[in-house]
């Protein structure tokens, strides 16, 4: 009796170590950045100061644009209410504070993800969310289309960015010299070239096309066809908190997919019902535990893309060809439209 005893206690105690992995792989655990947001019931985004169409506060004194879109999709995602963002306006030296001191949940600002960020300041970088390069703009009068043109030129650049070492390896590199004119922050660079302090101004090719686009003649500046860098933009977070990382990064790929689905803010609702396992799944609909795996609503998604909509509506009412930017998707098109967005199954 004993015995039998003994070897149903270690059955049991067999059974459950084997269910241990499968509760686990079911169960998020909650990290502490994604706790405080909860606990708050806020987001907390830094964002530009004022670059039009990715970040700027509108003549209603609500902030607009690409990248707080991307914030307002996050707390779509965790909190159920894309308008719970508490928005913090960074200028480019104080980003690495920011997210060294977790003074913001997460960072949605034209950012580049390089090596020495992702190790230096310890962030966690999510997906790229535009695929961008460094460029130069110049007075049309100038009568300037290459880069050689701009030897011994006076080049306008801000500080704390990508945009001085790449503008001095580009000058380098072609033997040329130049002179720079450096500002901490990107108003009063772009204010220097307008009032001629400079030949030209160099930033990224998105931030290029903002600053003409809302100048009062656009037609004066013309943007030079060289690209001299890669810059991938996206969002970014502490790595003190994995979890919510990984909300960053699905919630962003779920804007990818989305549009990949063909899943709009307009006819989400016709989806819900749909017979497709892979749209139910990413939908989290029927016995689909999507959201659960991040800690979240297993419909996570439906709140996201009926609140925000997919990556494609985000792009296009923000800057792309039918706004005053004008901006073609090129490389952040879909991977089935030639671009590079592209996301891993959900499943």
């Amino acid at each position: 009796m004993i015995k039998r005893l003994l070897f149903v206690v270690l059955l049991l105690a067999l059974a459950s170590l084997m269910a241990a992995p499968t509760i686990a792989q079911n169960t998020a655990q909650i990290g502490p950045i994604t706790q405080r947001i909860l606990d708050r019931g806020t987001l907390i985004c830094g964002v530009h100061p004022g670059l039009a169409g990715f970040g700027f506060v509108n003549d209603a004194g609500e902030y607009q644009g690409f990248d707080v879109d991307i914030c307002r999709a996050v707390a779509a995602a965790l909190l159920g209410d894309a308008t719970k963002v508490d928005f913090r306006p960074l200028e480019a030296p104080q980003r690495q504070a920011a997210i060294q001191s977790e003074e913001v949940d997460m960072m949605s600002r034209n950012t580049t993800w390089t090596f020495s960020r992702d190790i230096v300041w310890g962030a966690t970088f999510g997906p790229t969310t535009f695929y961008d390069g460094q460029g130069f703009i110049v007075r049309t009068d100038s009568g300037i289309t290459e880069l050689e043109e701009l030897d011994g030129a006076t080049i306008c650049v801000q500080s704390g960015t990508t945009t001085e070492l790449n503008l001095a390896d580009a000058f380098n590199a072609r033997g040329l010299t130049f002179t720079p004119q450096v500002f901490s922050e990107a108003d009063p660079t772009w204010e220097a070239f307008v009032e001629g302090r400079c030949d030209a101004f160099t930033t990224d090719k998105s931030g290029l096309a903002a600053y003409r686009a809302v100048s009062p003649n656009p037609g004066a500046y013309t943007i030079l066809e060289i690209t001299i860098s890669k810059e991938p933009l996206g969002p970014l977070s502490p790595q003190s908190d994995p979890q919510f990382a990984d909300i960053v990064r699905w919630t962003v790929f779920g804007l990818f997919q989305a549009e990949e689905f063909g899943i709009t803010s307009q006819n989400i609702d016709q989806f819900l019902t749909s017979s497709d396992p892979a749209i139910q799944r990413f939908l989290g609909q029927g016995e689909n535990q999507t959201g659960v795996l991040l800690g979240l609503a297993n419909d996570f998604m439906v709140n996201v893309i009926r609140q925000v909509g997919n990556y494609g509506e985000i792009f296009d009412r923000n800057i792309g060809p039918e706004t005053p930017f004008g901006l073609e998707r090129g490389l952040n098109a879909l991977w089935t439209e030639g671009g590079l967005m592209y996301s891993p199954p959900f499943r």
